[in-house]
């Protein structure tokens, strides 16, 4: 049955390696952990069960730009299927949560956040639920480095639906996560756990020290040909590096997400395609991205934790190809990440000052608030607070991590247009301006009712119908709006900030151990590991399968440290 779903739905003739035992755990009604690295095919495991099974299965995750793209890959292919996310209205959260009552759709995904809406949870005891699947599951644990308060009132549904199995999945977990996660969602006894092995035997993991990272890159990305990523901490050192590389005459380019959500679509595709070589990027970049065939991801900057070196290093080589995860440090590489995380944890005092400058941003009063969300962009917010970006991202993420606020990704805002001259005003106007008409009239013809409301619109479909460029339009529709002739507002993507609970006084503001000290404690013990494996003389496959838990891993051999051995021997 599940190989008869996946052809038909999928076209594939086999499953990947522990994906089917996974989904047979779950058909059996066993709650059950899969730990699959990154690109090793997660979302199947719960979107064939999903459609064996009756009922509809909901999916949590926190990536809303990956949910709405599975959901349109979804639909293409004939499978009902809906997206809830902070984002939305009231009304259209209500309608979709009515429809999925009555059998509308085989899979609902939904941001973590929407669990602590009661609007949401009173809907939710009306659903026939086939299975609950939990993306990111590491998020669950406060051990994880992407700890999120809002994934604990997951739990909250294994009171409501105690005979629905749950599937936890994460790319990488520690053994104490993994117990984490477990205990977090209420697993029962018996359960399951599946894990992928974290040795790649096509990957070459590689450690270079040099205080002039500059020659050392230009060197690897010469000798290793093929696409390639380029990881840095900053927007500004993406930027950096990529021009330092057009100016050695590579083909770079940077990704980020201060970038226009048009500019960064042409620079995701220019790359995907191979036009560009080498992509420059922050870490907004690779999530949900299938390119198999990357051969080299090198990381300028080290990271946080080797929970995310390893995902992100995991990008390369999908294809099973021979390919190369380098990261680049100096000889003050390490006290350059403790500075770092000095800035991720401000003072007590600085992250109440933070909270306060929310609510006079916002305008909200003490006792109020509860479940209000609001477009944020930190630089205008530090623009107009005077706050340092670094020490404010840092209090933001003590305020999400002690359960204040949510902080959300992108959201997309699409285009809104509204005709605001009269109706035989605008013929008189269009006799008198004929140029470009094709473009209002292709407009005119293909929305009703933009006289009387805003209306969506999709500039590439006028374009494609006005066989006009996308440009060409959105310049147009800027002129009208000038001139009075219509309200446009432009597509825009914005994070979104969520207050979980009604503001409190900033003075007497509680922040739990949890959220500050256990969390440095951890950091620091992340840190060393971070540590450890840029220095320590010993296999990298190895330091990762033990870090990750894995036992009896035994040397790779290709390693820088196991080919330097090698030429001693």
């Amino acid at each position: 049955m599940y190989h008869k779903i996946l052809k038909e739905n999928w076209g594939y003739d086999d499953f990947r390696p522990l994906q089917l035992d996974i989904i047979e755990s779950i058909g059996a009604g066993i709650d059950t952990l899969a730990i699959l690295p990154t690109g090793g095919g997660k979302s199947i495991t719960y979107q064939v069960p999903a459609l064996a099974m009756e009922g509809m299965a909901l999916i949590i995750s926190p990536l809303i730009a990956l949910m709405t793209d599975q959901i349109q890959n979804l639909k293409k292919r004939g499978i009902r299927a809906e997206v809830i996310h902070a984002g939305m209205s009231r009304d259209r959260v209500f309608n979709i949560l009515e429809q999925a009552q009555y059998g509308a759709f085989k899979m609902l995904y939904v941001a973590p956040e929407r669990l602590q809406s009661e609007l949401f949870l009173k809907r939710l005891q009306f659903l026939q639920l086939s299975l609950i699947a939990v993306d990111e599951a590491h998020c669950i644990s406060e051990w994880g480095y992407d700890f999120r308060p809002s994934y604990l009132k997951i739990a909250d549904l294994r009171e409501m639906y105690p005979d629905v199995p749950i599937l936890a999945l994460t790319a990488s977990a520690t053994p104490d996560v993994v117990s984490d996660i477990k205990d977090k969602l209420l697993f029962r006894t018996p359960n399951n756990m599946f894990q992928a092995s974290v040795e790649r035997n096509n990957l070459h993991y590689v450690v270079r020290m040099s205080d002039n990272k500059d020659a050392q890159l230009y060197k690897i990305l010469i000798a290793v040909q093929g696409s390639a990523i380029v990881y840095t901490r900053t927007r500004d050192g993406a930027e950096k590096v990529a021009k330092m590389l057009q100016s050695m005459d590579l083909s770079a380019n940077y990704y980020h997400a201060g970038l226009e959500s048009n500019e960064r679509r042409e620079r995701q595709n220019s790359w995907m395609s191979g036009e560009t070589r080498i992509l420059c990027a922050t870490n907004a970049f690779g999530m949900g991205i299938d390119k198999a065939d990357v051969r080299l991801v090198v990381h300028y900057d080290i990271p946080d934790a080797l929970e995310q070196y390893y995902q992100e290093a995991g990008r390369a080589g999908r294809d099973g190809l021979r390919s190369y995860a380098v990261l680049l440090t100096t000889s003050s590489s390490v006290e350059q990440l403790v500075r770092r995380h000095e800035k991720v944890f401000p003072p007590k005092e600085y992250v109440r000052a933070v909270y306060q400058h929310l609510a006079n941003y916002y305008v909200i009063g003490e006792g109020s608030g509860n479940g209000s969300v609001y477009p944020f962009k930190l630089e205008e917010f530090c623009h107009v607070c005077r706050l340092s970006y670094s020490l404010t991202m840092g209090a933001l993420n003590i305020l999400q991590w002690a359960g204040y606020i949510t902080l959300t990704e992108e959201m997309e805002s699409p285009s809104k247009l509204k005709v605001v001259m009269h109706p035989s005003k605008l013929y008189e106007w269009r006799m008198e301006h004929p140029e470009k008409d094709h473009i209002l009239e292709t407009i005119l013809r293909n929305y009703t009712g933009l006289f009387t409301d805003a209306k969506h619109i999709n500039e590439d479909r006028i374009a494609i119908i006005a066989h006009s460029s996308r440009e060409e339009v959105y310049a147009y529709l800027i002129w009208l709006h000038r001139v009075g002739i219509v309200q446009y507002v432009p597509f825009k993507r914005t994070p979104l900030l969520i207050y979980n609970t009604d503001r409190q006084d900033a003075e007497t503001l509680y922040i739990p151990p949890v959220a500050y000290e256990k969390r440095i404690d951890r950091m620091y013990a992340r840190l060393v590991s971070m540590y450890e494996y840029s220095t320590k003389e010993k296999c990298r496959s190895v330091l990762l399968a033990e870090y990750f838990g894995q036992k009896d891993a035994q040397p790779c051999g290709k390693c820088d440290y196991c080919l330097e051995r090698k030429k001693k021997i």
